[in-house]
């Protein structure tokens, strides 16, 4: 059976890149994945600086915004970023680890009213959240042996 995760009332909210889980990564700690990812978009400090210091969902909009200078790289590497987020989510959290490892070999989907790249519903998207999540899963399990 399916992992179907996103809502924040919702049974595993935790895999979301909303859910409150601090992470810290190149010295900075940003509230959630999501201001992690959404600040990698830039490189200006400021802006990065900016997404850090806000809402989750304003994070989102920052990140989408694309009247800002969005690096010219990035969708070669918003993968990596995504990894290097969601890696150090679950190894800086021991709980969301184990919910994670918790999982087994279940099919984890970011399940949306609308598809996107990250997530999908009934008709579409990619699930490429989902597909990472799983892929941490493993190589979370190998280091465990």
């Amino acid at each position: 059976m399916d992992i179907h995760f996103y809502g924040r009332y919702l049974p595993y909210f935790e895999f979301s890149n909303f859910y409150r889980a601090p992470i810290t990564i190149d010295g900075k700690t940003y509230a959630t994945s999501e201001h992690y990812f959404q600040s990698q978009k830039f490189l200006d400090a400021k802006i990065q600086e900016k997404i850090r210091s806000c809402s989750p969902s304003s994070a989102l909009s920052i990140g989408n915004d694309r009247n800002l200078p969005l690096r010219e790289d990035w969708e070669c590497i918003k993968e990596d970023v995504m990894r290097k987020a969601l890696e150090a989510k679950f190894t800086q959290h021991p709980k969301l680890k184990n919910l994670l490892l918790s999982t087994g070999n279940r099919n984890l989907m970011e399940w949306k009213a609308h598809g996107s790249y990250w997530g999908c519903y009934t008709s579409g998207g990619q699930n490429r959240l989902g597909v990472l999540l799983m892929e941490l899963r493993e190589k979370l399990r190998d280091a465990d042996g």
